[in-house]
């Protein structure tokens, strides 16, 4: 007999919290420095899960579209200003390649996702719309920034060769495809691994509510299946769409390796 999601007290989620007490405990003892950013980030991670609990509840007590919308656009814009911030160069407009690599991704799958698999009515349905959303632009964030970080970091180690072969008249494209074939394959590893032990070593976030939730878990198992599928595709065209906008930024239509546009990341900035 399946019983309901036990409620948590704010004490209990006291008791949790406390847990983060190891996390300092192993930064003393090997003099890592990093209690202060752990309890900054213990607290910031309490505030913005609270705030995000209150302003789901009251997105799904009203559930309009004209509700929703707004807070899909606000995730995907997040999402993609994030997804410019790792590495330890830039280049004029890669906030702009982030997110439009993210947007059109995401958003493309989800609606598949949300229209095609699940055929949710009315589409914006927040208790899906919201979570399938969040789930796949978390997940593509991490193959773009991934993709982004690496394809700099290639074309700057190979820049010599890269510059060879322009010489020797090959077409920008030729020059710069072995380094983009490395950063899509940085960007979809993650998300390749995580579907290699998904159900074998860790149980998923959405298929481990769903069974606390009293679903059944082949039910959940069904929809934690979608959910990786939609993730790889969106993660895969992020990643690609992410690196051949980089590759746009940096070749110019003359063939030439515009190796000036990379600039280091100011140390306050990076990560």
């Amino acid at each position: 007999m399946s019983q309901g999601l036990q409620n948590l007290s704010l004490w209990d989620v006291g008791i949790a919290a406390l847990l983060i007490v190891v996390n300092g405990a192993v930064s003393v003892a090997l003099k890592l420095d990093l209690e202060r950013k752990l309890a900054w980030a213990a607290v910031r991670t309490i505030v913005q899960l609270l705030a995000i609990g209150y302003v789901l509840g009251w997105v799904f007590a009203y559930g309009h579209w004209f509700v929703v919308l707004p807070l899909m656009i606000l995730m995907t814009l997040i999402a993609g200003f994030a997804g410019a911030q790792r590495g330890l160069r830039t280049y004029a407009g890669q906030r702009a390649d982030s997110l439009v690599s993210i947007w059109v991704s995401s958003w493309l799958v989800a609606a598949v996702g949300l229209f095609v698999v699940i055929r949710i009515h009315p589409w914006y349905a927040p208790q899906y719309a919201i979570p399938i959303l969040g789930m796949i632009l978390g997940n593509t964030l991490t193959g773009v920034s991934l993709g982004i970080e690496r394809m700099m970091e290639e074309l700057t180690a190979r820049r010599d060769r890269v510059d060879m072969a322009l010489a020797l008249g090959a077409t920008r494209w030729e020059a710069a495809q072995g380094p983009a074939r490395q950063a899509v394959r940085a960007g979809m590893i993650p998300t390749l691994n995580q579907m290699a032990v998904v159900g074998v070593v860790s149980l998923p976030g959405m298929m481990t509510g769903q069974v606390l939730a009293g679903q059944s878990p082949l039910q959940a198992v069904r929809y934690q299946i979608v959910i990786m599928f939609l993730i790889a595709a969106s993660s895969a065209l992020g990643t690609v769409g992410a690196v051949l906008l980089t590759y746009q930024r940096l070749f110019s239509a003359e063939h030439r390796f515009l190796a000036s546009r990379l600039v280091d990341r100011p140390v306050r900035a990076r990560r």
